[in-house]
């Protein structure tokens, strides 16, 4: 997709073309790019990274509700994050 630079570029694409986004893989990120997002559609949410995050996306009555934290809404768990490193 080109990061968050190439989500913009497509959501104006999508938005003139009256076409609904939803976004794939890493919840926590596209909660928030859903909220920039003027047609958005479905977040897909797979906890595929909950064993190495230290805070989570909350999912409430249906909705992804991003943080009001600054930033990504990803906290490691550095503790976590090091039993699966190889050195």
């Amino acid at each position: 997709m080109g990061g968050v630079i190439g989500w913009l570029r497509a959501t104006a694409l999508a938005h003139a073309a009256g076409i609904e986004m939803s976004a794939h893989l890493c919840s926590e990120m596209s909660a928030y790019l859903l909220c920039v997002t003027p047609t958005a559609h479905w977040p897909e949410y797979v906890d595929w990274a909950g064993a190495v995050l230290s805070t989570w996306l909350t999912v409430k009555d249906g909705f992804a509700l991003p943080c009001d934290e600054p930033g990504n809404g990803i906290a490691w768990d550095e503790a976590a994050v090091a039993k699966y490193l190889v050195t």
